[in-house]
C-alpha cells in the first residue's frame, strides 16, 4: 500500500519539477528577451534622435516580465540614462524615467520625468545661444542661485555690474529674478544707487529652451547648487515617434 503511494506520487514530483524548471526558463528567456529589448529601444531611441544631438544612451525596462508586459501592450517602466549628452554642442547629464509606454508608438506615454543637469560651462552657453538672456551676461552657479556680470548703458557710459538672481522654470523658459546688485565701473561720482534700483526692478530675463525640447516636454522646476543647475522636465502627451521626437518647440520672437 505503501508502495502504491509513493507511485502515485512520482508524477506530481515529476510534474512539479517540470513546473518550476518552466518558470526557470520563462524567466531565463524573459531575461533574454529583455536584454534583446533594451538594446533594441537604445538603437531605435538614438536613430530617431534629433541630428542636433548626440551621445550614448542605456535603456533599462523595469516590471517582473518583459513578456507579460508585451503581451498586455504596455511597458510599466522604462528608464533613459544619457551622463554624456550634447545639444547643439550644450554638454548635459540626462535621466529620464517613463511610466505607462504602450507598444503602439502612435499612443502617448502615460508620463515622463526627466531632469537635465547642465554645468557652469553648459549653462552659459545655453544662455549665450538662447539669444533671450542679456548678450554679456556671465554666470556663476552658487548655492540656490547664480550670480552674474553684465553691462548696462547710462547717458554715454557703459556700466559694468555684478548681480545674484534665482532661478525658476515655467513652460519652456528658465527665468533669472535679479535679488541683489553692485555697480562695478563706468559710473565715476555719479550716485549708484537708483541704477542698482533700476536693475532689481528689472523684468525676470528668461532664456528659452523650447527649440530643444519636443514638443509636448515642458520645464517643471530648477535647482541651482555650485556643482549643476538641475532641470526637471515632464509630459504626458510625448509620443515615441520619429515625427513626434523630431519635431522641437520654438521661442516667440
Amino acid at each position: 500500500m505503501a508502495k502504491t503511494k509513493r507511485r502515485g506520487l512520482v508524477p506530481l514530483i515529476i510534474v512539479g519539477v517540470l513546473a518550476i524548471l518552466l518558470v526557470v526558463a520563462y524567466f531565463l528567456i524573459d531575461s533574454g528577451v529583455r536584454a534583446f529589448a533594451q538594446d533594441r529601444a537604445e538603437v531605435e531611441i538614438s536613430n530617431r534622435m534629433p541630428a542636433s544631438v548626440t551621445g550614448d544612451i542605456t535603456v533599462a525596462i523595469g516590471g517582473t516580465s518583459v513578456i507579460a508586459q508585451f503581451i498586455a501592450g504596455s511597458f510599466d517602466e522604462i528608464e533613459l540614462t544619457a551622463p554624456n549628452l550634447a545639444v547643439d554642442g550644450v554638454p548635459a547629464s540626462v535621466h529620464v524615467i517613463a511610466h505607462d509606454v504602450s507598444t503602439n508608438t502612435a499612443k502617448a506615454i502615460g508620463s515622463l520625468t526627466a531632469t537635465l543637469d547642465l554645468d557652469q560651462d553648459a549653462l552659459n552657453q545655453l544662455v549665450r545661444t538662447s539669444g533671450t538672456a542679456p548678450a554679456d551676461a556671465v554666470m556663476t552657479l552658487g548655492d540656490g542661485m547664480v550670480a552674474y556680470t553684465g553691462t548696462v548703458k547710462l547717458f554715454e557710459f557703459n556700466v559694468g555690474y555684478s548681480a545674484t538672481a534665482t532661478a525658476s522654470a515655467a513652460g519652456d523658459t528658465l527665468n533669472f529674478t535679479p535679488t541683489e546688485a553692485t555697480v562695478t565701473s563706468g559710473v565715476g561720482d555719479i550716485d549708484a544707487t537708483p541704477l542698482v534700483n533700476l536693475i532689481l526692478q528689472q523684468a525676470p530675463f528668461g532664456v528659452c529652451v523650447a527649440s530643444y525640447l519636443p514638443e509636448g516636454v515642458e520645464l517643471s522646476g530648477v535647482d541651482i547648487s555650485p556643482e549643476r543647475a538641475r532641470v526637471t522636465l515632464e509630459s504626458s502627451t510625448l509620443m515615441l515617434t520619429a515625427q513626434s521626437l523630431t519635431t522641437l518647440g520654438s521661442c516667440a520672437g
